[in-house]
């Protein structure tokens, strides 16, 4: 490296700077980023530029050194890694390399691509701040990231939209019991992790799943999970630096996504954070870009993507997943950066039953874990690498918009076919949707047995309609408006329903919405019990 430049990052922090955000950017694509500067600068921030020249372990000292005053808390990465894909290389922001010591097991490459080196300020692997890349190869690139930004903190849409989370899932390919395992982990995932005032979708790649769409269709189905926008939407299953895993059935295979696929994303300014839990897709350091860049730098594209960079493994992905939805939902930490940052230090934490800050699921993973794990011995250094695994592509500082909460005046209980009364308060008057949904594991309709693949069109088209009544669970909805944040109504339990279900209400106001789900146990007339 010239010896200009330590000499140029050495004065920039002589100053002892309160910094709380630090921006490593090519000088060429400073001034592309001055609409972001401005938002985040009108918000507070106190921005300080490092300059991307020299290697990793340079600009990783330089960003320490920028933090004697103790307050810096966002690092912000500008320009892709170099690589044959990169027309000028002088655009570019290099990544860190550190050694695989588990992956490596499973076929991966012998080091990880990581960005986590830049927030781990005391040298112990783990983050003490939030780091995010913008991976743009180009000042046009870059312009549509800023603009999608942007977009999304200013939008005030709080539609439905804003509570939904489209889960799409591959075969694990395991082993019988493996899967099965992963299959029921997954479940207790949706169930427990996300609250139950949130919409979830799931779109399963096994013929025999009734979340299964005509496999024919089920790249359309994805993709058209995703247009309908939402808060999250997540990949669970196998992936390659360019693509998903395919459906298989007994005859076909089908593709899931790839990067050929990017012109049919048009989240219509809705724009999910992507989540893959899944190898490979977010190989930032790749030749060409990966699936993770070539989404998060399209025009309908997610605003960013969380991924891994190499071979991820299922049991600290599951830890991972079940720490973001923790720090999103229960935690509701302001920024996606602090949400990563959190969930990749309590992924690293051993678990300990008496600790009442760690939850049930995670105590189940890891027992689980221990059991199906090849290298059982190896879970704590799983879960450690893990955390250099998985990078942020997008803005570590991007703003998450958290519902204001309701308050419920409602029963507890409750018989099928009768009606009851509830009532409560949201932040603001506005119009409330108020539904009567089952619990999400468990479909208003039962769906039928698939023992046997028929690759009829007539079979294959009925799947369409399964797969949908599969994500219904919603037995009645009404839409009221509230007087003064105060709102009341008649429902009629469903005669159906039976055991723990729930009444939901979601509204929408000027400067927000308001989310919130009361648990009701519901049994039959003619008896004292239920199900």
């Amino acid at each position: 490296m010239p010896p200009l430049i330590p000499l140029i990052l050495a004065t920039l922090i002589t100053a002892d700077p309160a910094w709380d955000t630090v921006v490593v950017c090519p000088p060429e694509l400073r001034e592309t980023l001055q609409p972001w500067i401005q938002l985040r600068t009108a918000q507070g921030r106190s921005i300080g530029w490092i300059s991307n020249g020299g290697d990793a372990a340079q600009i990783q000292e330089s960003i320490r050194r920028s933090n004697k005053s103790g307050k810096l808390r966002w690092v912000m990465l500008v320009g892709d890694v170099a690589n044959s894909a990169n027309a000028d290389n002088s655009l570019t922001t290099p990544t860190h390399l550190v050694d695989a010591k588990v992956n490596v097991k499973w076929g991966s490459e012998p080091e990880i691509a990581t960005d986590n080196n830049y927030g781990d300020l005391d040298g112990d692997g783990l983050p003490e701040v939030a780091v995010g890349r913008l991976p743009v190869d180009n000042a046009s690139e870059l312009a549509l990231m800023v603009r999608k930004i942007i977009h999304y903190e200013s939008r005030a849409d709080y539609g439905t939209w804003r509570r939904k989370l489209h889960v799409v899932a591959g075969v694990g390919g395991f082993g019988k019991f493996t899967d099965m395992v992963l299959e029921s982990t997954t479940k207790k995932f949706l169930i427990e992790s996300i609250p139950p005032a949130y919409e979830t979708t799931v779109t399963y790649a096994s013929w025999r799943s009734p979340y299964c769409p005509d496999p024919r269709d089920f790249h359309q189905t994805t993709v058209e999970r995703f247009n309908e926008g939402g808060l999250f939407w997540v990949y669970i299953g196998h992936g390659q630096k360019s693509f998903l895993d395919l459906v298989r059935t007994p005859n076909r295979r089908y593709p899931i996504l790839d990067v050929r696929h990017m012109n049919r994303l048009q989240s219509a300014g809705r724009p999910p954070i992507a989540v893959f839990l899944a190898c490979y897709t977010g190989a930032y350091d790749a030749p060409r870009d990966c699936l993770g860049e070539e989404m998060v730098t399209s025009e309908g594209g997610p605003v960013a993507v969380l991924a891994g960079s190499r071979v991820t493994m299922p049991y600290a992905m599951a830890v991972l997943s079940s720490e973001l939805m923790r720090g999103h939902f229960q935690e509701r930490l302001p920024t996606l950066g602090e949400v990563l940052v959190y969930a990749k230090r309590r992924l690293a934490a051993q678990v300990r039953e008496d600790d009442p800050e760690q939850t049930a699921n995670r105590v189940l993973l890891d027992k689980l874990a221990a059991v199906i794990s090849p290298a059982p011995q190896l879970l704590g250094e799983e879960r450690r690498e893990h955390v250099s695994l998985f990078n942020l592509l997008g803005d570590p500082l991007l703003r998450l918009q958290h519902p204001h909460e309701v308050e419920w005046d409602a029963p507890e209980r409750a018989v099928a076919g009768e009606e009851i009364r509830v009532s409560g308060s949201v932040s603001a008057p506005g119009d409330i949707v108020l539904e009567f949904a089952n619990r999400r594991d468990r479909p208003i309709h039962q769906p039928p047995p698939r023992t046997a693949y028929d690759e009829t069109d007539e079979v294959l088209a009925a799947f369409n309609k399964v797969y949908h009544q599969a994500n219904e669970t919603v037995w009645s909805r009404v839409r009221i408006k509230s007087e003064a944040g105060r709102f009341a109504a008649q429902l009629t339990v469903p005669a159906a329903a039976r055991g723990s279900c729930y009444v939901r209400a979601f509204a929408t106001h000027a400067n927000g919405f308001s989310l919130g789900a009361h648990r009701i146990f519901v049994r039959t007339g003619n008896r004292a019990g239920g199900q």
